[in-house]
């Protein structure tokens, strides 16, 4: 089982922590399971970069990020070195702690 805990850039969102989250979802299913907005404009297929994420801690918990997956973070809002797609980061067998940071999501419009 994970804690997670989302934090946000978007003024006036509050971080939110998630306790005994188990394994096999990723970080994309498990925030909208919880009311976390985190957009997802291609239903979650890796297909765009709305579901964009920092990972700031636990990292290790999820599998490696693909080619496919770098090449649209490329093309998400302010990159960083920890940046991720939430729909393809599924929670690895095992337990610990995350620490993820929901970029603005203002500047997106539905899914």
């Amino acid at each position: 089982m994970y804690t997670i805990h989302f934090t946000f850039e978007e003024k006036g969102v509050e971080p939110v922590t998630l306790q005994n989250v188990a394994t096999g979802d990723s970080i994309l299913e498990i925030a909208l399971e919880h009311n976390i907005e985190l957009h997802h404009n291609c239903g979650g297929v890796c297909a765009c970069s709305t579901c964009h994420v920092y990972v700031e801690q636990g990292e290790d918990h999820l599998p490696e990020i693909t080619d496919k997956e770098e090449d649209f973070i490329d093309r998400a809002v302010n990159p960083r070195l920890t940046s991720r797609l939430g729909c393809q980061c599924v929670l690895q067998a095992g337990s610990g702690v995350l620490k993820i940071h929901v970029p603005d999501q203002s500047q997106f419009l539905g899914e």
